[in-house]
């Protein structure tokens, strides 16, 4: 009788299917295996990169040492991941100390536009700043330093592009977030664009661009006043974001 007992509780805990051993194989470093069913597919195993959030919300981005460093951070955040030069902000902040107004610098605890331009014009690299407009944003195919009033207080950040509503920003301080065109134009400090042209000798890093997955899919957390956002556009993000999830490499975005 013992023995029935125990066979019909083996059955329970098996099921009708049958028990096989397999030997756990090698996998990559953050990567594990997700099965479909997990997500309403069929019995089928996808292996899926996992990498912790805080290195995608600072990737291809200098964050800044210093309360004041921002605007060294955010220029090379530019000549790193876009121009592709190998500096460190400690030689830029000490570059620009040693071209700039040491004592402007000082009394404002900050570096300027025209600091960085005399700075990259040490490394033989040109720039130049400009005027502009949320539209002029749409069409420019380049990384720019751009300086907002968020928040009360003064802040150097990289612009990134605008596509579909959304302007993606580099944060040297707070990562990779976007804004609504109408948020970030009430932010953008008068209008300021500082531009660094990768030399036409060689080909630009570009890692600063905006990627296909990032054009479909990121998190409402890295949208800044999000709750200014209409409630259906923000819905229409989310499933965006569930249909963009990488399963099978398919991916949706916009034309």
């Amino acid at each position: 009788m013992l023995m029935i007992v125990l066979g019909a509780i083996a059955a329970l805990i098996g099921g009708s299917a049958a028990w096989s051993r397999h030997e756990p194989a090698d996998r990559l470093q953050g990567q594990i295996d997700l099965p479909q069913k997990m997500v309403g597919a069929g019995p089928v195993v996808q292996s899926v990169k996992v990498e912790p959030y805080s290195e995608l919300k600072y990737r291809h981005i200098v964050r800044q040492a210093y309360d004041y460093s921002c605007g060294s951070a955010a220029l090379v955040t530019l000549l790193k991941y876009h121009i592709g030069l190998d500096v460190t902000e400690q030689q830029s902040m000490e570059g620009m100390l040693e071209r700039g107004e040491k004592e402007k610098i000082v009394e404002r605890r900050g570096f300027s536009l025209l600091d960085m331009k005399r700075y990259v014009a040490s490394l033989g690299v040109e720039s130049a700043g400009f005027r502009a407009e949320v539209k002029d944003l749409e069409t420019l195919d380049q990384p720019a330093i751009v300086p907002i009033d968020y928040a009360g207080f003064k802040h150097f950040v990289v612009f990134r592009g605008l596509r579909d509503g959304l302007v993606y920003i580099a944060d040297p301080s707070t990562g990779n977030y976007v804004f609504s065109v109408s948020d970030f134009a009430k932010h953008w400090d008068r209008n300021t664009l500082f531009i660094v042209y990768p030399p036409k000798s060689t080909p630009p890093a570009r890692q600063l661009a905006l990627t296909d997955k990032e054009l479909g899919v990121f998190d409402m957390d890295r949208v800044k006043d999000s709750a200014t956002l209409q409630s259906s556009v923000a819905t229409t993000y989310r499933l965006e974001r569930a249909i963009n999830s990488g399963f099978g490499g398919v991916y949706v975005r916009k034309q």
